[in-house]
């Protein structure tokens, strides 16, 4: 796996002025004045929001960062388990960020609302009394991925089920330097693409993928939408699948067994290369260890193996200078002689996992909400 080299650089964006947390309803009373008024909170069901309540158990007084806040159900849940208690509210969404300033307004001095990538998060808590030092928190919780809000609109375009221009990017224009999925796919190299599409979509028809719509772009035009580029992507891998190549072949099999759309993991790969999403997260969980108090608790939530990796390597240890470890035991050789305290302290993790297995939704809440059925659950405690 590469999770370095592909991601550009990020801007720096502070959106509250100094303050403290007793001043956290001043911020959110501004914010919500910022925003288009009568606008309602799109439907959103939090997923394993009941476990993660369970994992923190929060009490009164803590201090909780909500890393991707998104529609703000995770929030929401710890805010009501737990009244006294304080959540920074962080999201590189505009969208999810006008939401988390309206639910400040819902629940004065207990919500500090922030917009940024986690890289941009340090800068951002230096803007706030009182949170800008090490080991302060005492939970951080992780819900990776796209949220629903983003899939349902289209013109966003992360969805393949809803045409709409072929954008992806989670900052919206936010961000002026960051290119859209159109953009990329106008000028990227037919080489460059079959990478991305191999390691961030795992995909295996990477290079015939990569082929149609480097094809399409010089011979018949820009693709500029979803549509466009999952038929593109359909029609390629439909050829010689069925007699004289005029099958259909619009669904495949996903790890689970599930019927998915053949250009899931084409749209999959070019979203979190568009947005820099394993970069992010690798930081984002380097932050997590640094911003938790000892005894301080994380959550993370994934939903594809490529964020899940990168939070057990870091849970277990397996890290090379802040960074996800490609192969963990690349370097094991059983001709070399270590001392063993030099090697254990080396090896030593920074966490305790608080479960044996990794936790997946319930038969329940996956049959209320659908989406929820690849989630990975995984809760550690901080050590020493």
């Amino acid at each position: 796996m590469v999770w370095h080299g592909l991601g550009g650089a990020v801007a720096v964006v502070a959106i509250v002025g100094r303050t403290s947390l007793g001043r956290a309803k001043g911020i959110a009373r501004r914010c919500y004045s910022a925003v288009a008024t009568g606008a309602k909170a799109p439907l959103h069901r939090a997923v394993m929001a009941t476990e993660t309540v369970k994992f923190f158990e929060p009490q009164r007084e803590q201090v909780f960062i909500d890393m991707t806040f998104g529609a703000g159900g995770h929030t929401r849940a710890l805010l009501e388990a737990a009244p006294g208690s304080t959540v920074v509210a962080l999201d590189r969404d505009p969208l999810a960020h006008r939401l988390a300033c309206e639910m400040a307004a819902q629940f004065p001095g207990r919500i500090v609302p922030l917009l940024g990538r986690f890289s941009e998060l340090p800068a951002l808590l230096r803007t706030v009394e009182g949170l800008d030092r090490q080991r302060h928190f005492d939970g951080v919780l992780f819900d990776f991925g796209c949220s629903s809000m983003q899939f349902d609109e289209a013109a966003r375009g992360f969805s393949i089920s809803h045409d709409g221009p072929l954008d992806m990017r989670m900052d919206r224009d936010r961000c002026p330097e960051q290119l859209s999925v159109a953009e990329v796919l106008a000028r990227i190299q037919e080489p460059d693409l079959v990478r991305i599409l191999k390691v961030y979509g795992e995909e295996k028809q990477a290079k015939k993928i990569a082929r149609a719509i480097v094809n399409a772009r010089f011979t018949v035009k820009r693709i500029e939408t979803t549509a466009e580029l999952a038929n593109i992507v359909a029609h390629c891998l439909s050829q010689g699948e069925s007699a004289g190549g005029q099958g259909t072949y619009d669904f495949r099999q996903d790890k689970l067994r599930r019927p998915a759309h053949v250009a899931t993991k084409t749209f999959q790969a070019l979203r979190i290369f568009v947005n820099n999403e394993l970069n992010e997260i690798n930081y984002g969980m380097v932050l997590a260890k640094h911003l938790l108090r000892t005894g301080g608790k994380l959550v993370t939530i994934a939903f594809h193996s490529l964020e899940d990796t990168i939070v057990k390597r870091h849970l277990t240890g397996h890290v090379v200078d802040d960074v996800a470890s490609r192969v963990p035991l690349q370097y094991v050789s059983h001709t070399l002689a270590h001392e063993t305290e030099a090697m254990q302290e080396m090896m030593k993790p920074h966490w305790k996992q608080m479960h044996k297995h990794v936790m997946v939704p319930t038969d329940e809440e996956v049959a209320e909400n659908p989406r929820s059925r690849s989630a990975k659950l995984r809760a550690a405690v901080r050590l020493s």
